[in-house]
């Protein structure tokens, strides 16, 4: 079965006391998953239900400095595929694979070979899909890689959803006991949360 879809969660087009913390989380998110996969890029996208879209929302490396923003339809290309499926997927050679759209990785002004992608759920709910671009081949060698890559993937989707603008602004309307909000510790579990699965991957990989 595939797991739903939640852009509500994960996209929101008005600027919130959750965005500086979000893009933080993501761009942390990406900047690992290169170091540690030996990757020339990585990249977040996040899923738009509404618009059927999915949205560049943290680059690293090739096009960081002007894909962010960026939005394609959410069914094209590799992560359109790996966002419906909920599976991840390995890709050597993208230059022998159907799913593979060059005319919108052209568009980038970055064509891999070969990539990898998994994709970011939490509660059932697909909330985006992240990618690697060519990989070191070791990374991309077999099974336990894009296992280690979804598992990362799984982890900061967890994080992801608790900064979320929904979470932080119901976390603004309680307070603790001592008067004050729950945001700033929200926060900081996200990010522990992703410190922990980079410390794992980088014991194992």
């Amino acid at each position: 079965m595939t797991p739903r879809t939640d852009s509500a969660a994960a996209v929101s087009s008005t600027a919130t006391v959750a965005d500086a913390p979000r893009s933080e989380l993501l761009q942390s998110v990406v900047d690992v998953a290169r170091a540690i996969f030996g990757a020339e890029a990585s990249s977040v996208f996040l899923l738009d239900e509404e618009a059927d879209e999915l949205v560049f929302q943290a680059v690293s490396g090739q096009g960081e400095e002007f894909l962010v923003g960026r939005r394609f339809p959410a069914g094209r290309g590799i992560a359109g595929w790996v966002a419906t499926s909920g599976e991840p997927m390995v890709v050597d050679d993208l230059s022998a694979d159907p799913s593979f759209d060059r005319s919108l990785a052209e568009s980038t002004a970055y064509v891999p070979n070969a990539l990898m992608a998994a994709p970011l759920i939490s509660d059932a709910r697909i909330l985006g899909v992240l990618e690697v671009l060519d990989p070191s081949p070791q990374a991309r060698s077999g099974v336990r890689e894009l296992d280690l890559l979804a598992m990362f993937a799984r982890q900061a989707a967890a994080a992801l959803r608790v900064i979320t603008p929904e979470r932080v602004r119901e976390a603004e309307e309680r307070t603790d006991l001592a008067g004050h909000t729950l945001a700033g510790a929200q926060r900081e579990d996200a990010l522990r949360l992703l410190g922990s699965l980079e410390r794992l991957l980088r014991g194992v990989g």
